[in-house]
């Protein structure tokens, strides 16, 4: 439904990012701010790829910056406060600041805040992005000296990239305004895709995390369409890009994001099963309860998906299973959260965020009678996670002296490795961690470990 506050490591204003330090004398010089979700931090990479290719440096830092992008997120109330302080912190630092993003959808309640902002840009409207950022900041291009990187600006760590695959929704949850915000589903062309893939490989990129509002329906607005690759003929379709994406190199991390259970999502299950792609699935079931799922304009075939989920199990014993789910919804009795419960009782799903319901301007849920009161929602999230804490701290409890493929995300001074598992996206599932034997380990390493401890969340582990 939502997404957490933006970590440092995904603010490449408070992060390491790839960034150019070096400025050439004259060389204009644009800082950004990225907020939102992934599939934002992609549109920040892509807006700061233009914008080296037209010889303008990037700054992580405010001060020296010619001007400051906010790349914001309008999809709850919590979101756009947490934008409106980002666009407030950049005009007190530096005071040139151009808003982009979903909320920028809201150009009016921008300014009604902060009226001295240059100018507002609603979301993926690259061009519009580099007229306000030419207005503000001419460009002084050297082809001399300006070159590219072959895989772009990249605001993640080297190891790993977003692929984003297609732009846009076409369901109509009521409690979600980005079909709103962002239009219907527009696919990407697949080589387009598998191009980017196989430079970002190139590039040294070691996991892809393929992103979308709704991965599972990629190309059904192209009627799936195919497109030579390489010496065949690849349909736009999810499962022929998977095959075709872990068929780029046999070391490449492969991982799917938002995938609706479709019922040919099982399509996907042998590939993960082969091992082309990690056997980790990230779907929004949002709730179990079939009159809650109604409510909210969502299948409700909760039962069946059980089912399925059984039988991606038995075709992948090693699949990881995430998802999230939205508690306190309008119209969410006891009974109905029961439901939830006891479907996770039977779900064991791996990994599973929540978060209480809020109103969303815009939302037809909004309009919705019988709205659950805050103390009630609090009480229902509680009892959730302690449910899904429980569930997770037994499935890693079985991981204890099992041998695990991870990827190294970050050593610090004092040489304790951070990693992830093929079970662990970055930013929002659990980690390794390995306390000792780490010299000679570099970021992006991919090493087997000994699982020797396991927590709520997380791992320990020993180099094997």
């Amino acid at each position: 439904m939502s997404q957490p506050a933006n970590p440092p490591s995904l603010r490449p204003d408070l992060a390491n990012a790839q960034v150019q330090s070096d400025l050439r004398k004259g060389q204009p010089n644009i800082g950004m701010v990225s907020l939102g979700c992934p599939k934002a931090l992609v549109d920040s990479e892509r807006i700061l790829t233009r914008l080296r290719a037209e010889g303008y440096g990037i700054s992580p830092e405010y001060q020296g910056a010619d001007a400051v992008i906010v790349n914001t997120c309008g999809f709850l109330d919590s979101a756009k406060a947490e934008s409106l302080d980002a666009i407030g912190e950049a005009l007190k630092e530096n005071g040139k600041v151009i808003v982009t993003g979903c909320l920028g959808a809201e150009p009016d309640y921008i300014r009604e805040h902060h009226p001295n902002i240059l100018a507002v840009t609603g979301p993926h409207q690259y061009e519009q992005v580099l007229d306000a950022v030419h207005s503000a900041v001419p460009p002084s291009p050297n082809p001399f000296v300006d070159l590219l990187p072959a895989a772009g600006v990249k605001l993640t760590p080297r190891h790993f990239s977003y692929l984003k695959i297609s732009e846009g929704c076409n369901h109509k949850c009521k409690f979600c305004i980005i079909p709103d915000m962002r239009g219907k589903l527009a696919s990407r062309p697949v080589h387009a895709i598998l191009r980017e893939a196989e430079k970002l490989a190139e590039s040294g990129v070691k996991e892809l995390l393929v992103i979308s509002q709704d991965t599972s329906a990629y190309g059904l607005d192209r009627k799936y369409s195919t497109h030579p690759w390489k010496d065949r003929e690849v349909r736009s379709h999810i499962t022929d890009l998977a095959r075709e994406l872990g068929q780029i190199d046999p070391d490449l991390w492969v991982r799917l994001h938002y995938v609706y259970p479709y019922p040919h999502v099982r399509d996907l299950i042998p590939l993960m099963a082969d091992g082309l792609i990690l056997p980790y699935l990230d779907i929004p079931f949002q709730h179990s309860h079939p009159d809650t799922l109604k409510r909210m304009a969502r299948p409700a075939h909760t039962a069946k998906t059980l089912d399925e989920i059984t039988n991606w199990r038995a075709a992948c014993p090693d699949i990881t299973l995430r998802s999230t789910f939205i508690v306190g919804y309008p119209g969410e009795t006891e009974a109905e959260f029961q439901h939830l419960l006891d479907w996770m009782d039977e779900a064991q799903l791996d990994r599973v965020g929540c978060f209480q319901y809020e109103n969303v301007d815009g939302a037809r849920s909004n309009d919705l009678p019988d709205h659950v009161a805050p103390e009630v929602k609090q009480d229902r999230w509680e009892r959730f996670m302690e449910k899904a804490q429980a569930i997770s701290e037994a499935k890693l409890q079985a991981k204890v002296g099992t041998t695990q493929q991870v990827i190294v995300d970050d050593i610090d001074e004092d040489g304790i490795a951070t990693c992830r598992t093929k079970a662990d996206a970055p930013e929002i599932d659990g980690n390794l961690f390995i306390d000792e034997g780490t010299d000679g380990l570099n970021v992006g390493d991919l090493v087997d470990v000994v699982v020797d401890e396991a927590g709520e969340y997380d791992l320990w582990g020993a180099l094997q």
